[in-house]
């Protein structure tokens, strides 16, 4: 026997109806048909559009019957229809007066903001017909995938080792000899280089829907049009972009990107998205382009000032009113679907700040949105992180709302190590707060609440940051006005690339100086995809329009500088043999295990005597390997010696306890292949109660 409410009661035209399901949201298939379900609060009529797949014109159009409408929210299931074949849209009517924020338009045939996946822009960057209506349109999706046994891989945070990737840049460039370059699939013939790498993490910039056709510049030099290649420009936030999968065309995009997730998994990689909830791809003029979100509900989505006009916190046009319930319930309900059906390990939050606004854009102490993210049940094992500042001007990193859950990209560790990496004076008591994980701003949340980075994909690449005084945009074609001016960068004496032996040396050296640090740092270190091989991008500081060499990964860089990666891999590898750098919690200071030794001791060229002075370019530290997790594992002593001044200096060594020795296991002023060791093989000093550090190197030792 059937159950009553598989049955019509209603029939519009040739379609079979009955009143919907408010909850959940969006398109889901029930027993014989789809319930459709769509909020709009200032909307007076709201009519959903069906279209075979590709048409023009729809095949139907069915108003929602008043009886429909349940509070704000129309709903309504359709029986009978073809699932696999069919794309959806709505018309909204209601008013149209800007002025008091209504952008109703019923010759508009909207995307559902809680749409699975999007048709119409099924190939990476080919340009649609925008009077044709094909670009934006839902899709039914099955949510059918075989996971087998998958699970999210909850790897601690202390043991992160992050990897920000770019989907399309990561293969698209010729060399990657890939069969599908720039897609999800794609990355699934890269895993055994990530793994060689050691990275278990990778962070994914927007693979969500968005528009990169969304950009009016063009390079001056060339005269192309320019993209908005980063992704930073949200239409879907529920569909995984149809552009990246290689199987887009045919609408499988969803079963693509799953299927990467779970190799992924399967070889030990967490996946993290970069997710884009404080603006969309709709702008904030009158003549940018309409597709959802202020046809739908406009004063509801979006942060309005009194005359209607957008705030703009984003600095992109538009800011969304993250905090309106409706809209706090949309960003909940789309992360809680990417862990439960996507199986993601973790979320990064763009300008996380404007999260914390208020729908007038004033800044909250107790951030509802946040708190609840905080602490969902379906996000409770999610790993989250702030970006913890806006463009307009809120800078939270250090006193982001956190709720014992939130970590966040450190802007303060990145750019205290920039200016002491370049020899700046005055550095080395905020860089010893970032070589314990920031307790000055994490005091309470650990040294995992810092996402320690020196570059990421806005700003210069490791390689540039030693390469460029300046930022060198003018192929954004904004007349290098873009991009951020203070970059804490040093040439080495010259402007970009030179055949300057001694300059490209220590260049080289520099970069590894970087690394060594990041990587003996107590919090989460991320690396930045490129950076490994020392990939550049000739001094361009904001290369989020740039679809091309300049962005693509460079396969060719893994044999050319093999250095840098052989550098990078075994120091990877040496965070993750050692413990003693992977702190949950942060160091007292003090000997409080009876080893005669602090968990982490300070000291400079003299042992015990670090040199705190405005002027000092120089500092040391050790760890004290019995220290370890509390005790819990035993590890060995770490000494790391860092002098960032021109000129060599003696460093004295401390004294180990009982048979102990010093074994060298990096030391940034020799030549490849002996500036490192792999870990274990570390060489034993011949002179044990000194070493000589060299001019702007980094030295770092083990005791066992």
């Amino acid at each position: 026997m059937q159950r009553i409410d598989v049955y019509p009661t209603h029939r519009y035209q040739n379609f079979l109806l009955r009143v919907g399901r408010p909850y959940p949201l969006g398109a889901n298939f029930v027993p014989g048909g789809v319930n459709f379900s769509v909020f709009s609060r200032y909307a007076t009529d709201c009519t959903l559009v069906l279209f075979d797949k590709g048409a023009q014109e729809p095949f139907g159009q069915i108003p929602f019957p008043a009886e429909f409408r349940i509070g704000h929210v129309f709903s309504m299931v359709v029986f009978d229809l073809d699932y696999e074949n069919i794309e959806y849209g709505y018309v909204f009517d209601g008013p149209n007066a800007p002025h008091e924020g209504h952008r109703f338009d019923k010759s508009c045939v909207l995307l559902d903001p809680y749409a699975k996946a999007v048709s119409g822009r099924d190939l990476w960057g080919s340009p649609p017909k925008y009077s044709d209506g094909l670009q934006h349109r839902g899709l039914l999706v099955y949510d059918d995938f075989d996971w087998v046994h998958d699970r999210m891989l909850g790897i601690p945070a202390e043991d992160l080792v992050i990897y920000e990737m770019h989907v399309r840049g990561f293969t698209r460039h010729p060399s990657s000899n890939v069969k599908y370059p720039g897609t999800f699939a794609a990355i699934r013939e890269k895993i055994p280089y990530l793994k060689e790498l050691g990275v278990n993490c990778v962070e994914f910039m927007p693979i969500h829907e968005f528009d990169e056709l969304q950009n009016t510049f063009v390079n001056p030099e060339t005269e192309e049009p320019l993209k908005n290649y980063w992704g930073y420009n949200t239409v879907g936030f529920f569909a995984p972009k149809a552009g990246y999968a290689a199987t887009g065309r045919l609408g499988m995009q969803v079963d693509e990107f799953k299927a990467l997730v779970k190799l992924l998994h399967q070889n030990g990689i967490e996946v993290m998205l970069d997710v884009v909830f404080n603006h969309t791809a709709e702008g904030g003029n009158d003549d940018d382009h309409t597709f959802s979100f202020r046809g739908i509900d406009n004063k509801t989505y979006y942060m309005l000032r009194p005359d209607g006009r957008y705030y703009n916190f984003s600095g992109t046009g538009n800011t969304m009113n993250c905090n309106n319930p409706v809209v706090r319930g949309m960003v909940l309900d789309c992360l809680r679907y990417w862990v439960a059906e996507y199986h993601i390990d973790g979320f990064r939050f763009d300008l996380a700040s404007i999260l914390g606004r208020d729908t007038r854009g004033n800044p909250l102490s107790n951030p509802p949105l946040l708190e609840a993210l905080a602490y969902d049940p379906i996000l409770g094992k999610t790993k989250l992180v702030a970006e913890a500042w806006d463009a307009g001007g809120l800078y939270q990193v250090g006193s982001f709302p956190a709720y014992g859950r939130w970590s966040e990209w450190n802007g303060q560790y990145r750019d205290t190590l920039r200016r002491f990496l370049i020899g700046d004076m005055g550095q080395v008591g905020a860089l010893a707060e970032c070589i314990q994980g920031s307790p000055h701003l994490y005091q309470e949340r650990g040294p995992t609440a810092s996402i320690n980075f020196i570059t990421a994909h806005d700003g210069f690449t490791l390689a540039d940051l030693f390469s460029y005084n300046e930022k060198h945009n003018w192929a954004n074609g904004e007349s290098n006005r873009d991009g951020h001016t203070p970059n804490h960068s040093w040439n080495c004496g010259w402007e970009g690339p030179t055949n300057d032996l001694a300059i490209n040396t220590l260049r080289r050296q520099l970069m590894k100086n970087a690394i060594a640090i990041l990587m003996v740092s107590q919090g989460i270190p991320m690396i930045l995809m490129g950076d490994e091989v020392a990939q550049s991008r000739k001094g361009n500081n904001n290369s989020y329009c740039q679809d091309n060499e300049l962005n693509w990964f460079n396969w060719q860089l893994y044999d050319s500088n093999s250095d840098i990666f052989h550098f990078f891999k075994n120091f990877i590898a040496f965070r993750k043999a050692h413990p003693v750098l992977r702190s949950r919690t942060h160091f007292r200071n003090m000997d409080y295990v009876g080893s005669g030794f602090a968990d982490i001791s300070w000291h400079g060229v003299e042992a015990w005597n670090a040199d705190w002075s405005y002027h000092s370019r120089t500092l040391a530290f050790m760890l004290c390997g019995q220290h370890a997790r509390q005790g819990s594992v035993q590890d060995d002593y770490i000494y790391v010696a860092m002098n960032m001044h021109w000129e060599s200096h003696q460093f004295d060594l401390p004294n180990l306890p009982g048979a102990r020795k010093w074994h060298v296991f990096a030391n940034t002023s020799m030549a490849s292949p002996i500036d490192i060791c792999e870990p274990g093989d570390e060489i034993s000093l011949a002179v044990q109660d000194s070493f000589l550090v060299g001019a702007r190197s980094v030295v770092v030792l083990v005791g066992r």
